[in-house]
């Protein structure tokens, strides 16, 4: 099969690979009709996540097509239609019995284009098949169900659940990225008073109003601080979201939260960030960091299907499967491209 490559920080490829195969009994092999870029990939591609190793396959979001499971899955079968989960549960140690799969102790978690080959080639191996695939109902497109691999259930669980959103919140999101706008999607089905979108580049700034946002900043422009104040008598925001993955931005919001206030970090750092204790420590300041764990994609799925979110518009940019190295491209520069989610189709 074909499949793309990590070969070492910055370097990548279209290769010819072996194909996947089944090694544990809970195993199945999924066929890939869409998967997508994470910036999450980029962060490997640039050597913040040193424990990837060259030769992996990367990515872990992808729908598709059942080819064969091993002897112990029961839940699935060769012809159905999937969404694969970016973290894997192996489903009986002491932390997937809390539903807290991201720190699963049975060799499972984020492990998918991280640890072991991922979904950015035309079949991928997906381990605890069983606790770690949905089915998916019929009439959804590919285009909506992949945004429930990853983004999502990421900033709805690490960023809005976390982050204690309750109607009549002023909520901060800075980074109008995909995960961003995922955790405008997220809150606004808990009517905050306001949402305020911060990021650098107007055009996903732009994307944030279409997704929710009331209030967007470019702080090139505008100091959000003073602007945030202006919405909130002074206090600063009840809940701050990261969704960057740089100190300064969140360092940011713990500028801009109130008394009393939530930041909830969902950004991936591959550098430290100044804690300023002499601040906050007076402040009652609740900070969460997370690793998604998934819990939630049931529940987004009934909401996809009853048409309470709408996750497709993320898709800005359409490539086949064997244009990879396009999309990278275009994913890379998407403060210049516009690019929000690209799709990697069959």
């Amino acid at each position: 099969m074909r499949a793309l490559v990590y070969h070492g920080p910055g370097q990548k490829s279209w290769d010819d690979v072996p194909d996947p195969r089944i090694v544990d009994s809970t195993d199945a092999i999924i066929g890939v009709d869409a998967t997508t870029i994470c910036g999450t990939d980029l962060h490997i591609l640039k050597g913040d996540l040193p424990d990837t190793t060259a030769g992996r396959i990367l990515g872990h979001e992808a729908v598709g097509t059942v080819e064969a499971v091993g002897v112990a899955v029961t839940t699935i079968k060769p012809g159905d239609r999937v969404v694969v989960s970016c973290v894997s549960a192996c489903g009986r140690c002491r932390y997937c019995r809390e539903a807290r799969y991201g720190q699963c102790l049975g060799g499972g978690g984020w492990i998918l284009g991280y640890q072991i080959d991922g979904t950015q080639a035309e079949f991928v191996r997906v381990p605890f098949a069983d606790t770690s695939t949905y089915l998916i109902p019929a009439g959804l497109s590919d285009e909506a169900v992949l945004m429930l691999s990853d983004i999502l259930p990421t900033a709805y669980e690490v960023g809005v659940v976390n982050g204690g959103i309750r109607p009549g919140d002023t909520v901060a999101i800075v980074g109008a990225g995909p995960i961003g706008l995922s955790a405008i999607m997220g809150a606004r089905l808990y009517s905050p008073s306001h949402i305020i979108a911060i990021d650098l580049a107007d055009t996903r700034l732009e994307a944030a109003k279409q997704f929710g946002a009331d209030v967007t900043v470019n702080p090139s422009r505008q100091d959000p601080a003073k602007v945030i104040a202006g919405l909130t008598d002074g206090l600063g925001v009840d809940v701050a979201i990261e969704a960057v993955g740089i100190a300064d931005t969140f360092e940011m919001c713990t500028r801009l939260i109130r008394p009393g206030g939530h930041v909830a970090n969902v950004g991936v750092h591959g550098k430290p960030a100044t804690l300023h204790l002499e601040d906050l420590w007076t402040r009652n300041v609740t900070i969460t960091t997370g690793l998604v764990d998934t819990w939630s994609t049931p529940t987004l799925l009934k909401l996809l299907r009853t048409g309470q979110l709408a996750p497709e518009k993320f898709i800005t940019h359409r490539f086949g499967l064997d244009q990879v190295i396009d999309a990278y491209d275009v994913f890379s520069r998407a403060a210049g491209t516009g690019a929000l989610k690209v799709l990697l189709h069959k």
